[in-house]
Parts: structure tokens; sequence; C-alpha cells
């Protein structure tokens, strides 16, 4: 038993009466041990957490009381590892406690002094300890068989020790402490199976938690560690090898005056925070009082994470309350359009559950996050308006990422991100944005006319693209399997209607074509109507083309769906085989429709032979597989024939 082997701090016999937590607290405690928390090591954040809170306190206490000096060099936070005997002792010079504080606030579950604290203080303004629960205290109970406290109180004579091994009960007795403030002994563990409470023993191991969730405590945390990778030996020359270090930077960089930083700080941040291998291409430094104070700093990185576009991929921004981490990624603070964003948010005004490792979801959360939202559309508007070969090389990275936030949710974000878009542009033979596209739009231009395709120089080729190319018109080329849908809930751009190449109707006839077009129709009825029964299902018409110059025949495609949208639902699982309603648009105008004339009157078995070979002809131009590869050879050799 702990209490046993630091029998010199107590004067005289030591009477080691044990008193029982109350039902509802042993239950609690219980609870504590094995559900609260998520991971183990969050019990030292909770232990440095309340050592920070015991030294504010006493701040606080010098501000309203002129007898007391506040000398802030004397307040520190040390923690010693004794691996041999397994404990982990954590001493703060804070306020300490009383017995009573000690047997109430540690001998019931739940019951915060530093709620308490704040509650009398209320009125004053920077009261910003962060325990509040009154539970961080027993997260030592997950790595711990045995936990003593030893504690002495500003302005008291006593100090006293305070010890339990977990629901059986605590024992708390008078002992000696030359110094105000707090220890805290921790009997680590053994290890077993499942866990390996060594890690909690390890100076390097536990230097990585205390960076992890601590490095912004505002007092120095000092801790022992090896100069030099340890050999076994006598314990003098372990104690020998060790050297003090302060473990924390204590001053978090988004507390600094922005007018002292560089860029070249805020990149160290980034990479010091194993944010990414890339370096960011933009910051936000960002400093917000009011309804809700919190301070963030945001990244938007150059390159996408090996995982991003794949379900492992983790968002969210790492939370802080007063420079305690809290969660390391906090997902509700970012929207998933805007999921690559890495960086922080400082506040002292959420509301936290009881384990401080999950947000609850109130109105203050979802005000930061809206902020945040506006804030990452505005640095990426201005690096898209003053930078635009930077933003080029993080559209390449994360566009995908926008396209799909504007086709998520039917669309609820589209107006959010629409701004932010680039598409290939036939004119330019560049990325440009749906701005960039309407401002050069011909007069008479009803629509904005896109092209789909797998790659560039397919799209480029396009029988559909001839007529509007001719005629001046601009063309967005997609090639990203989200492109089209995106663009379909989207619908328009300032009232200038998305059109595709192969729609129907591309607004570009005059009356007079029209007419001649309706006559061809009337005319060669007969001979559209035979090709439609010899594809049978495969087609949803065989009509004229408005469209063809040089080449004989295209798809269209009448409906909603396209056949470039055929082909990515089609890979999906349960995609159920949805159809694009395609349309064999024949070249009246070319020597191969004086052909299926003259078959139509001579001979039936060429005119069926040239109908399928359209078809198929049609089908490879759009990328789509031939229906039956065998029958299509032997219709070109009976061609050849």
């Amino acid at each position: 038993m702990i209490v046993k082997k630091i029998i010199n701090y107590t004067k005289g016999e030591i009477i080691l009466a044990k008193k029982q937590f109350k039902s509802e607290s042993k239950r609690l405690l219980d609870l504590m041990i094995h559900s609260i928390y998520t991971h183990k090591e969050i019990f030292i954040r909770e232990l440095i957490s309340n050592g920070s809170d015991a030294m504010d306190k006493m701040y606080y206490k010098a501000l309203t009381n002129d007898k007391i000096a506040f000398n802030k060099e004397d307040f520190k936070i040390k923690i010693t590892i004794n691996q041999e005997e397994r404990i982990l002792k954590i001493r703060d010079t804070g306020i300490g406690m009383t017995k009573e504080e000690l047997d109430k606030n540690l001998g019931t579950i739940a019951k915060s002094g530093s709620l308490n604290f704040k509650e009398e203080n209320k009125a004053e303004e920077g009261y910003d300890i962060i325990g509040q629960f009154g539970v961080g205290f027993y997260s030592s109970f997950m790595v711990a068989d045995e936990v003593t406290v030893i504690s002495k109180a500003y302005g008291s004579e006593e100090a006293y020790c305070w010890n339990s091994k977990g629901t059986d009960g605590y024992s708390l007795n008078t002992c000696e402490k030359e110094d105000v403030g707090t220890e805290i002994i921790l009997k680590i563990k053994e290890n077993t199976d499942d866990e390996n409470y060594d890690t909690y023993l390890n100076p390097y191991n536990l230097k990585s938690l205390i960076k992890k969730y601590s490095d912004f405590i505002r007092y120095p945390i000092i801790m022992d560690i090896p100069v030099s990778n340890l050999k076994e030996g006598t314990k003098d020359e372990y104690e020998e090898s060790m050297e003090e270090q302060t473990i924390n930077s204590m001053v978090p960089i988004w507390r600094k005056n922005k007018n002292e930083l560089k860029d070249e700080d805020y990149d160290n941040f980034y990479s010091e925070k194993h944010y990414g291998f890339d370096k960011p291409i933009k910051h936000a430094h960002i400093s917000v009082e009011g309804a809700i104070r919190y301070n963030a700093i945001l990244f938007i990185p150059e390159k996408a994470p090996y995982d991003y576009y794949t379900k492992d991929y983790e968002k969210g921004l790492e939370l802080y309350s007063n420079g305690v981490l809290i969660m390391h990624r906090a997902p509700e603070l970012l929207p998933d359009h805007f999921s690559f964003v890495k960086g922080l948010v400082d506040s002292e005004d959420l509301s936290l559950n009881i384990s401080r490792e999950m947000l609850q979801h109130d109105r203050q959360l979802k005000l930061i996050s809206k902020n945040i939202e506006k804030q990452i559309k505005k640095e990426l508007l201005n690096l898209l308006k003053n930078d635009r070969e930077t933003y080029v090389k993080f559209y390449e990275s994360f566009g995908r990422q926008l396209k799909y936030g504007v086709y998520a949710d039917y669309g609820v974000n589209k107006e959010i991100l629409t701004d932010l878009l680039l598409f290939y542009s036939s004119k330019e033979k560049k990325l440009v944005s749906l701005d960039e596209y309407q401002e050069r739009m011909l007069p008479e231009q009803q629509y904005i006319y896109y092209a789909t395709g797998e790659s560039l120089d397919k799209i480029e080729r396009l029988p559909q693209t001839e007529q509007l190319l001719d005629k001046g018109y601009e063309i967005l080329y997609l090639i990203d399997d989200i492109d089209e849908f995106a663009l379909k809930i989207l619908s328009n751009y300032k009232e200038k209607e998305f059109r595709s190449v192969s729609s129907k109707d591309l607004g570009i006839e005059d009356l007079d074509k029209k007419e001649e077009l309706e006559e061809e129709i009337k005319k060669n009825k007969d001979l559209f109507a035979k090709m439609k029964t010899i594809l049978a299902d495969k087609v949803f018409d065989v009509r004229p083309s408005k469209r063809l110059k040089k080449h004989p025949v295209c798809f269209a495609s009448d409906g909603d769906i396209s056949i470039e949208m055929e082909k990515i639902l089609s890979q999906m699982p349960n995609s159920q085989e949805v159809k694009a309603d395609k349309v064999l648009e024949v070249n009246i105008d070319h020597r191969v429709f004086k052909a299926l004339e003259s078959a139509l009157k001579n001979n039936e078995e060429d005119f069926a032979l040239y109908t399928k070979l359209l078809y198929d002809q049609a089908r490879l131009i759009e990328g789509l597989s031939i229906d039956d590869p065998v029958e299509f050879a032997d219709n070109i050799w009976k061609l050849m024939k």
C-alpha cells in the first residue's frame, strides 16, 4: 500500500480508517473506469488540468488579496517516474486542498471543486478554469491499482493524505508536506494481454502524451527525461542519466499577436502538429469575440492525403478548451465539403460532455462551425482571384470533394460551393470558373454547354461537339465521374441552363433548318421506323441529326440520364441497370445515308447490316462496349465482302 511507503510524512500514528464512497458514487466510479473515457491515456490530461486549475485558483486569489504575492516562476507541474516500483507522480504548486475539500471533492464523485470555485466567482471576468464535472481525477483508476493524493492547502498548517484502491472506498489522514500544493501518486497496473501499462512509465511515451494533450497548459510541466538510451544498471546510474526538461510550449501560437508571426511560423506549426507531410498553401488565423469566443488556425493543404478519398479518412479540427486538447478530431466543426482543412479551434464557451472527449450539439458549436465554413470559403475565393496558379494546384487535389459537396444532400450546399468550381474549357484549354465562362458567352447563346467523356482527348473528337464549336461556342469538358451529377444538381448558373452537347435541343437551330429537318423526317419516315425495328429495344428512337457534319452517326440522349451517367451508375452496387434513353442520330447529308436509302429499296439484308454497324459505331464513339463483338466482327467481314 502506497500510504505505508510514505509513513515518513505523517505525524505520530497513522489511522487507516477506510471510508466508503456513496452508493451512487461507487456506481459512477465503476462506470468511469470502464465506460466514460474512450482512451486510457486521457488520464494524464485530466490530472495535469487539475494541477493547472489549482494554480489558477491561487492566481485568482492573489488578484483579490494584496497580501498574497503571485510569482509565476514558482508555479509548475512536476512529473516523476519510478519504473522499478511502477510509481508515477504528478505534483503541482497550486492552492492545495483542505481535509474537508479532499473528502468532499474526492470522496463524492462528480463533486467538482473547480465548478464550485467558478460559481463562487462568476461575477469576476477571466475565470477560465476548465474543470467542471469533478470526474477527471478518477480517470487515474483506469491505469492505476492505487491512487494517493497528498495535499496542503494555502493558509493551512496541516497536510492530508487521501488514498484509494478504487470502488472499495478510501482513507483520509493527516501527513506531512512542507509546501502548499498537491501530489498525486499512481501505482501503475501490471501489463495484461490486452493492455501495455508500461507505456505510462516510459518517459518518451509520457512526454508524447503530454505534448499531445497538454502542450499549451500555461504553466511549465517539468519532467525527468533520459539524456541517452538507458541500459540496465543500478538506480543511481538511472538517476544520473536523467535531466529535467520543460515539456510543454505553454503559449499557443493562436494566442500570439498575428503581427509577431511569419508564414514560416505557421508552416512550422503545421509540421509540428503532423497535419501533413506537405506544405500548406494557405492559412487563416482567426480570433472571435462576442456571443461566443474562440480562436482558430486553419490550414488548406497542398496535397490530398493518400487515404483522403476513402472511408478510412477522418475529418475534423482539433478542439481545445483553454489550451487543453479535448478532441483530436472534432468532425462537427467542419462540413464534409471542406473536410480537407486542417487546424484547430480553442474555445472556453463550448459545452462538453462529462468525459470532455465529445461535444454536445449546442448552438455555440453550430455557430462556430458556420463561421469556419464562411472563413474557408473566403480564403479559397481570395486564392482563386489573387493566386490562380496555387488555386489550380489545390483544385487538382480537392476539386473532386467540392463537386461531391454540390451533389450531396440534394444540393443543399450548392450556393456555397458553385463559385469555387472549375472545369476544362474548349476555348481556353485550361480550367475556368463558371463565372468566367458566363462572361464570355456570345450574345445569342442560350445555354452553358458541356460534354462528358473519359479524357479530354476523347471529348475533343466527339461528333456531337462539331456544330457548337463551328459556331464559336465554348464547351466545358467534364472528365470526372462526379462532374455531370454536380451540374444536374446546379441546373443553371446565373439563369443560364446547363445543356449537354448530346441533348435533343441545343437551342441553335434556325427556323428554316428546323422546317427542313421536319420534311426529312416525313420523307424518310419508313426508313427510320425500319431501323428502330431492327435495333428493337436497344435504342429509344432513330432520327435524322441536326448536329452532325463530318460524321455519319452519333448517340443523343432524351431524358435526365445521360450515357455517361449510365456508365458510372452501372459500376455501382445495386445499380438496378439504370439506362439512358439512347437516340441514334444519322447524318442525312453523309454518303452513308445514301447507302441506307439504296439498301432499303434493293436489299433488306444489307439495310439491316448497315443499321447494326451504325449502332455499334455509335457505341464505340461513346466508349461503350459492343453488345455482341462476334456479330460485329462478322458484320465487318460481310461489309468487306
